[in-house]
């Protein structure tokens, strides 16, 4: 996809906050931004990308990253999430590639995950948002103090975020062809490097 493409992550932020107020869902939409976008980084070197090329990529998957859950807080039903969101960005002509990753990004709409793109966000979704919960326990609730080792200690707690899917989490990572504790590792990284957005700075900010 082209750097000039009119399909744009400034486009899908507005475009999410015309429709989200939440700003848990705001962050949300940053946090798994965040994580898919490091596998965009990935997916750009293993292709080496023009720059050009590179831009281009990484703008696409930041506004599907962004855009996967823009109608959830209007149609959270399951028989209308993410399928009037897909039908909004259908009407005004997104992309198929953003829009059958999104699709995919939950298991029961029983589109496949066959793309890059389409398995990054399923695979960084949920633990995105485990990451995110992890870091408000903490007592500094920051994500720079969540690791690995802790990460995969709050799993095995089902008492825990219990509204996260474990098993998504798990094949997430494996559809990806990563191992879990380095798709974590990955993923944690990449929300410390933007932690300030996304609330989770917390007290004790690291250089």
């Amino acid at each position: 996809m082209a750097a000039n493409s009119r399909w744009t992550r400034e486009r899908a932020w507005t475009l999410l906050n015309e429709h989200t107020q939440s700003a848990s869902l705001l962050k949300h939409a940053l946090a798994v931004e965040s994580c898919v976008r490091a596998y965009a980084e990935r997916e750009a070197g293993a292709l080496q990308l023009s720059s050009e090329e590179r831009t281009g990529l990484l703008e696409i998957w930041s506004a599907t990253a962004l855009l996967h859950d823009f109608d959830y807080e209007q149609h959270p039903s399951l028989d209308e999430h993410p399928f009037v969101g897909v039908g909004i960005l259908e009407e005004q002509g997104w992309p198929h590639e953003i829009r059958t990753a999104i699709l995919g990004h939950a298991e029961y709409s029983g589109i496949p995950r066959e793309s890059a793109l389409a398995k990054a966000l399923f695979a960084c979704d949920e633990l995105a948002g485990f990451l995110t919960a992890c870091a408000l326990v903490k007592p500094t609730k920051s994500i720079h103090e969540v690791d690995v080792t802790s990460v995969k200690k709050k799993m095995k707690d089902k008492a825990f975020a219990r509204a996260v899917n474990r098993g998504d989490i798990v094949k997430g990572a494996e559809e990806l062809g990563v191992p879990l504790d380095e798709h974590i590792a990955v993923c944690i990284e990449a929300m410390r490097r933007d932690a300030e957005a996304l609330g989770l700075q917390g007290t004790c900010a690291q250089a």
